[in-house]
């Protein structure tokens, strides 16, 4: 954080200072468990919770103010009239104070955590780089990684999310963006915008904020995502796999662990790459991080050198973990959609090359009248990748199941079960030494933590037992 006066905060928020003129030095927190000496406390209204009543525990904590609706007795405070919107302000605030800052924008239906995680490890050798924890992609992420913005912060890769239209364009309001990355346009969150239209509507926003001096990084071999070139007044660059990509990939291959190789070609020179990621989506991703580098200055050779050492980042994102017995987790529960699933089935086939493949998954959430379908055709995709057991889980996923079936699936090969305790005590009976385990869900199906519980060997841990 760039240390403000309260006054300040004030000021930029069009609040009214309540209580000491005190001076906000180290972080804006939304959770007063996280507050420490010196931090600056958002009360917010949450879903479950009122932020006002734990303002004291925030000041417990070291929190030496406050921003609220309404004044509050422990701590100094600024009273605004809306939370997030100051919240929002005081962000924008953040970025305005640091002139020489690169802001760098990702969205895309799938993807833009390991692009955002990717992209902050190559550029974390070359300056200081804020990027955000896990998917702080929201109206509340996106504040919270721009307040940990210092004097020194040379880049900030900014993950920005949407649950609808408008949404991130008001996430460029408060970190203006000079390079932005599209990577997609699938179905994720489908029930909440109501058509790809609109999913593609959302996320050109990103595009359309882009100064005249910025740069669109879009994803050739995603028409829709390519077409935003007419929705930008930045230069243009392609990446992809298409001929006429700007940052190209060519002789893409998987080894037998399921990591990428490809011919990386850019308008700096060629490259052979090996990604220490999992899956061949990862190769869009990385060409994605690619051209942003090459735009910040960043030596392609270092580029790839980092590719070479990458390691999932986040938690959940195709995790991979080699039991002692000899069976491989491979934990990307975090979120899923068709797009996505698709890829992490391909991953699995790839990685399972000689070895006994189990893909266990659940529902994918948000799809609206086309879920059904869409469930159905990843249990018939498992089918025809030979995929050897599936397993799907809960009520929301009975169409995986279905689906693999109607496909040609039989007896054991495909099984539905009730809940993530179910498919814990079918997986502790059945897996061996060698077998390959897909964990693949939306975060709140819950197999995110079944996949923990499998590399832990905890049967309690987030089961609810």
């Amino acid at each position: 954080m760039i240390p403000l006066q309260l006054s300040e905060i004030a000021a930029v928020t069009g609040g009214t200072l309540q209580g000491a003129d005190v001076r906000v030095t180290s972080a804006v927190v939304t959770d007063s468990r996280e507050a420490s000496p010196g931090s600056l406390y958002v009360a917010r209204l949450g879903e479950h919770a009122d932020g006002h009543q734990f303002v004291g525990s925030a000041a417990e904590a070291g929190a030496v103010a406050a921003l609220v609706s309404h004044p509050v007795a422990e701590l100094p405070c600024v009273v605004v009239p809306d939370v997030q919107e100051g919240f929002a302000r005081l962000a924008r605030a953040v970025v305005d104070r640091a002139p020489q800052l690169s802001v760098v924008g990702i969205t895309g239906s799938s993807g833009k955590t390991s692009t955002k995680d990717l992209l902050a490890a190559v550029l974390a050798d070359v300056g200081q780089t804020v990027a955000p924890v896990g998917s702080y992609n929201s109206e509340v992420g996106v504040p919270l990684t721009v307040c940990r913005v210092t004097e020194d912060t040379r880049y900030l890769v900014a993950e920005m999310g949407a649950d609808g239209v408008g949404h991130i364009a008001y996430l460029c309001r408060i970190a203006p963006p000079r390079i932005g990355v599209v990577l997609n346009v699938g179905s994720a969150h489908l029930g909440l915008f109501g058509s790809r239209e609109a999913i593609a509507q959302t996320k050109g926003e990103l595009v359309e904020a882009l100064p005249p001096g910025g740069l669109a990084v879009l994803n050739a071999d995603d028409p829709v995502v390519s077409a935003m070139a007419e929705r930008t007044r930045a230069r243009v660059v392609r990446v992809g796999t298409a001929a006429d990509a700007d940052v190209r990939a060519s002789e893409v291959s998987l080894d037998p662990t399921g990591r990428p190789s490809f011919r990386l070609h850019t308008a700096t020179g060629e490259r052979q790459v090996r990604l220490g990621l999992f899956g061949e989506h990862q190769v869009g991703n990385a060409l994605a991080v690619a051209a942003v580098a090459l735009e910040l200055g960043v030596d392609l050779d270092h580029v790839v050198e980092v590719f070479a050492n990458a390691r999932a980042a986040s938690r959940w994102r195709m995790e991979v973990h080699e039991r002692a017995d000899g069976v491989t987790v491979v934990n990307d529960a975090y979120n899923a959609n068709p797009e996505s699933m698709r890829a992490a089935l391909k991953a699995l086939a790839a990685m399972g090359r000689g070895r006994r493949t189990w893909a266990v998954l659940g529902e994918m959430r948000e799809l609206g009248e086309g879920s059904t379908a869409e469930h159905d055709a990843i249990g018939r995709l498992a089918v025809r990748l030979n995929i050897e057991r599936l397993v799907a889980v809960g009520d929301g996923a009975r169409a995986i199941d279905q689906g693999a079936k109607q496909e040609g699936s039989w007896g054991q090969e495909s099984t539905w079960v009730t809940d993530v305790d179910a498919a814990y005590d079918l997986l502790g009976r059945e897996l061996t030494a060698g077998d390959v385990v897909l964990l693949k869900s939306s975060r709140d199906s819950g197999l995110r933590h079944l996949g923990d519980r499998l590399v832990t060997g905890d049967a309690d841990a987030g089961s609810g037992r």
